[in-house]
């Protein structure tokens, strides 16, 4: 029986590997739906090759510009706007959603997968770093079904017992081994932070991605906002994850049971793998990644996280602590942050010091609907805006900016 899938972010480098996947197996996947920002022009190529029912952009200009491409009498429905995002991946002939829209502008369309009871392949982290009781509670009451995509996350999913459902006493689990290539800036000293550039830090030794998740992999903050989706995922407090530099990124992650052992998946850096695992669950399928070997690789090197060099990963574990719409106001500070570093506002090692200061003005809201966690968002971006603005091109160490 052939499986509809809608792709959330369908340009972006998680969406394009998923239609990797679909064209490989084209009598196994039909695309139902694709969204995507402002890349019209690759979102016209994409319409062309699956003729999905939808294609959604982000806004109204972009859904002119991708119209404006199409053929005359082109059967794909275009569409704008975050509420159309949300319908389809909502949508009753849809039956899994691939989330992998970057940063928080892919809460709400994940949620309404989650509420409608799809297969929900989460790819889209921020959505349980903002909102992550919400979140998994959506994901019970819809009787949705979340696999993670993040190649880590999906690691320690395999690397789980089959039934798990939630309790590391119960299953002998003694802790979770996160691992973390390092970035393209492993081992540098603050002074030599300082002088990094935006070209350098989107340059991933191992990954292909995005240019928000290549910075944040830089600065550690993906493996912290990893960290918080780990949490919720499997059920876990920050002690109960150790961060584990792993230069090679073979180990996508390690699960430590309380008799010594340690069940870790292997595999190449290609994002196809999580992405083919997700779909076919528990079903396994060929996804065009060459296998891996262990003889030219010959080595396996870790060590542990510099937080000292790179300290979004304890602002990450801060915000957790805080709960309630602290993880949101980290995630949104972050997004603005980076953002002004790709814009070479401000430099790599402020980046810390803006999610900081703003972390430091914000007093934490309980988070039992979706209300506060929006305004926290707006309220860190608007917060983060004003210190760009106060501070110019240098970050003063603490403040009241906001």
């Amino acid at each position: 029986m052939i499986q509809r899938i809608t792709v959330l972010g369908s340009t972006g480098s998680i969406g394009c590997n998923t239609l990797d996947v679909v064209r490989r197996h084209q009598g196994r996947y039909q695309v139902f739906a694709l969204a995507a920002g402002r890349n019209a022009a690759l979102m016209a190529q994409q319409i062309t090759e699956f003729t999905p029912r939808f294609a959604v952009m982000a806004d109204n200009d972009a859904a002119i510009a991708l119209q404006a491409l199409l053929p005359a009498g082109c059967a794909t429905t275009v569409l704008s706007g975050s509420a159309a995002m949300a319908d389809v991946a909502a949508h009753a002939d849809t039956d899994m959603v691939m989330a992998a829209i970057v940063g928080a502008a892919g809460l709400l369309p994940t949620l309404a997968a989650a509420r409608a009871g799809k297969r929900v392949l989460l790819a889209n982290k921020e959505s349980l770093v903002m909102a992550g009781p919400l979140f998994m509670q959506a994901v019970r009451d819809g009787g949705a079904v979340l696999l993670p995509i993040d190649s880590e996350h999906n690691a320690i999913f395999q690397a789980l017992p089959a039934d798990y459902r939630g309790d590391f006493t119960l299953h002998g689990i003694s802790k979770i081994l996160l691992t973390a290539s390092g970035g393209p800036f492993r081992g540098r000293t603050h002074a030599e932070l300082q002088q990094v550039t935006p070209a350098q830090a989107v340059a991933h030794p191992n990954w292909s991605m995005g240019q928000k998740i290549s910075v944040d992999s830089a600065t550690l903050m993906n493996k912290g906002l990893e960290l918080i989706e780990a949490c919720f995922l499997f059920n876990c407090q920050p002690a109960q994850v150790q961060v584990v530099v792993h230069p090679q990124s073979v180990i996508h992650s390690m699960v430590q049971y309380c008799d010594g052992s340690v069940l870790a998946q292997l595999g190449q850096p290609d994002m196809r793998t999580p992405i083919a695992y997700g779909m076919a669950w528990p079903q396994r399928i060929e996804a065009g990644v060459q296998a891996l070997d262990l003889f030219s690789i010959a080595r396996l090197d870790f060590e542990p996280a510099d937080e000292v060099n790179f300290p979004c990963l304890q602002l990450a574990r801060d915000a957790f602590a805080a709960g309630g719409t602290m993880p949101a106001v980290l995630n949104a500070a972050n997004e603005v942050a980076v953002a002004a570093f790709l814009r070479e506002q401000i430099g790599f090692t402020d980046i810390p010091l803006l999610i900081a200061a703003v972390m430091q003005q914000h007093t934490v809201q309980a988070v039992t609907e979706l209300a506060p966690v929006l305004e926290a968002d707006q309220w860190s971006r608007d917060c983060a805006g004003r210190w760009l603005l106060q501070a110019g091109t240098t970050l003063p160490e603490s403040g009241n900016a906001c």
